[in-house]
């Protein structure tokens, strides 16, 4: 076994293979960029280097600066972990002429698999199905076209060195291929470098379901399958193992053709054949197709590895290491069922935008896995994807496991930036998600039940007014002035409306508060207090924010009593950038007549494309940013004309 190896990634990955190589007494090096100089993967490491600058290309993506910093810290292995360098066969070369071992698959079988087109070509050969599609070296803009219309809409451009959702575009009508072509290869060129792609038959109602691989170089054995349908825009949101509805023999149908795939290129480590499955009726061994291959550990990893009870980053350390492989076929079994949660910081209502931040408060149950980065301080950087944790939970059978995904999910507390926690939560509590109904376009059908905004009661605001004012601890007798209760108005702001709420200390344990024509009564007993009869929900505050954790989260906005009517609305004229990021385009020009949901411009941020659209009908005033322009959060971007 190896005595040192250097990881080179960062954030919730790289703390998690620490913790499994740290446990078998290896030794881990960490390295970071300037920005991630106080990371929690820095100060679980046994040694850090710096690396570069914040921006990936000048640090995580920097392959020789990585591995002359395993050179001079003594590592013999460098693990990859998933993204930036991880399906990189030039740095695999690389690592292995500087006599180290790379902890993953060898550079070859990455090659095989880290162009669709050419994987697909192979798995043929192995006698893996398939969809139907067009993977060709032309690429013509006709001739995409023309084989589009051969195999008939809805078709799937995918990008041919692409994953994680990025450079894919379905397509459901003939007319809209050309717009969608030109976007999936922008977005692929940026990402990848690359901007080819292929074209696919979309399946109706496909199901996403890939199988855990692991080889030695020569044999392989599979763990099993994940279910990973529930999607947005290509990303996975909830992963679970087992998939709901499998049977016997297509799992044994499935698993022997990832096997077949991954001893096609003589895989070794831990990969993921992902399929396309038909989900229009009950699942059956002729109904799925070979999508891709991924050469690297998955994001989703932490299910399989529940209901197995193998810990897959542990046997990538003992496989790189000269060991064989640590169990046969016969010796895995599934037990029980397990669900995996993508906690982000994401601003769901205004699309689902990456957000950042400061993490002011983080805390998850004792009964879920959490697996994270981050910890309360740290900073949701716009350098990096804004994933908080993952939230994983496991159950004896599909229906516990659900439930405990729920109540993990309704006690994990976050603040300081916003997440897409309450959706995580509607989802876990979606009925046609609960029965295992589940299908890649679930998520896009129920998409406004889904994102409802969380019903805000009085009880919530109270509990945030009493904790900016101090009355949620001890109140001592001096809150009463010439024996009178003392009265105080705390004004807090939710969205766009402040809201006045009054209080009258009655006694050390009781508070009668007045809101919206209504009033409550807090009352504490055993200390512990009620609000309105209901137990008070915990209130964190920081930065001028309350965040009231209930309802997956409330923030309220503190506001000055002074100044309670100084909260102007914004330019409802003025298209702003919602992130940091780079303008990759510019649509509209000084006079042009836009309508509503017209493109304005493309804004590059977090290694993903947003479109930001004209919010009403009108003529634009001004253009105020150029294409290549680097832009901060919050900066105009087109003006249109006043309206009359």
């Amino acid at each position: 076994m190896f005595d040192t190896i250097l990881i080179a990634n960062r954030g919730e990955i790289a703390c998690r293979v620490m913790e499994t190589a740290q446990a078998m007494g290896v030794r881990c090096v960490a390295v970071y960029s300037e920005a991630d100089a106080a990371a929690k993967h820095v100060q679980m490491a046994d040694e850090a280097t710096l690396i570069g600058g914040a921006a990936p290309a000048d640090s995580y993506l920097k392959g020789d600066a990585i591995i002359q910093a395993a050179l001079d810290t003594g590592a013999q292995a460098i693990h990859p972990g998933y993204g930036f360098l991880s399906e990189n066969p030039e740095f695999v070369e690389a690592v292995e002429a500087a006599g180290l071992t790379f902890i993953g698959p060898s550079a070859q079988a990455i090659r095989a698999m880290g162009l669709k087109d050419a994987a697909k070509a192979l798995m043929v050969e192995a006698g893996v199905p398939v969809v139907p599609g067009y993977h060709g070296a032309d690429q013509s803009d006709d001739l995409l076209v023309a084989e589009a219309g051969k195999m008939g809409y809805p078709v799937l451009i995918k990008a041919v060195a692409g994953g994680g959702g990025k450079g894919m575009r379905l397509v459901e009508r003939a007319a809209d291929f050309a717009d969608a072509l030109a976007s999936a290869r922008s977005e692929a060129q940026t990402a990848f470098g690359n901007p080819d792609v292929l074209v696919e038959k979309f399946v109706t109602h496909p199901r996403h379901i890939e199988v855990q691989v692991f080889g030695d170089g020569t044999n392989a054995v599979h763990l099993f399958e994940r279910d990973c349908s529930l999607q947005r825009r290509h990303q996975k949101v909830i992963e679970e193992a087992p998939a709901p509805g499998m049977t016997d023999e297509m799992r044994a149908t499935m698993g022997a053709a990832a096997v077949r795939a991954a001893e096609a290129i003589g895989y070794k480590g831990a990969g993921t054949v992902e399929f396309i499955v038909d989900g229009s009726g009950p699942l059956r061994p002729d109904g799925f197709f070979f999508m891709e291959m991924n050469t690297r550990l998955q994001v989703e990893h932490p299910v399989t590895e529940a209901i197995t009870g193998v810990d897959l980053v542990e046997w990538q350390l003992r496989v790189a290491a000269g060991e064989p492989l640590p169990a046969t076929q016969d010796d895995l079994a599934i037990s029980g069922h397990a669900f995996e949660a993508r906690l982000y910081a994401e601003d769901v209502p205004a699309g689902f935008l990456p957000a950042t931040g400061i993490l002011t408060h983080l805390s998850f149950p004792d009964a879920a896995r959490a697996d994270s980065g981050v910890r309360a301080g740290d900073e949701i950087s716009p350098h990096y994807d804004p994933m908080i944790a993952k939230v994983i939970v496991h159950g004896p059978t599909r229906d516990v496991a659900l439930k405990r995904l729920s109540q993990a999910l309704a006690k994990t507390q976050v603040a300081g930036t916003v997440t897409n926690l309450a959706f995580l939560g509607a989802l876990a509590g979606h009925e046609g998600f609960a029965a295992g109904e589940v299908d890649t376009g679930l998520i896009a059908r129920d998409i406004d039940v889904l994102t409802t905004l969380s019903e805000v009661q009085p009880r919530h605001a109270i509990a945030a007014a009493m904790a900016v004012s101090g009355l949620d601890g001890v109140v001592s007798n001096a809150g009463f002035t010439l024996w009178q209760p003392l009265r105080r108005s705390v004004p807090l702001m939710y969205g766009d409306d402040v809201l006045e709420c009054r209080v009258e200390v009655l006694d050390q344990d009781t508070q009668r508060w007045h809101l919206d024509g209504t009033d409550v009564l807090a009352e504490r007993r055993q200390g512990q207090w009620t609000i309105g009869g209901q137990l008070a929900p915990d209130v964190h505050v920081a930065d001028g924010i309350a965040t009231v954790f209930d309802g997956y989260g409330i923030a309220f906005q503190i506001v000055d009593p002074l100044n309670v009517n100084a909260t102007a609305a914004g330019d409802g004229n003025v298209v702003e950038a919602p992130m940091p990021g780079l303008v990759k385009a510019v649509f509209a020009a000084p006079g042009a007549v836009v309508a509503e949901g017209d493109r304005l411009a493309i804004l590059e941020a977090m290694k993903m494309e947003h479109v930001l659209l004209a919010a009403r009908d009108g003529t634009v005033a001004e253009v105020l940013a150029s294409e290549g322009d680097q832009v901060v959060a919050g900066a105009a971007l087109v003006r249109l004309e006043d309206q009359a």
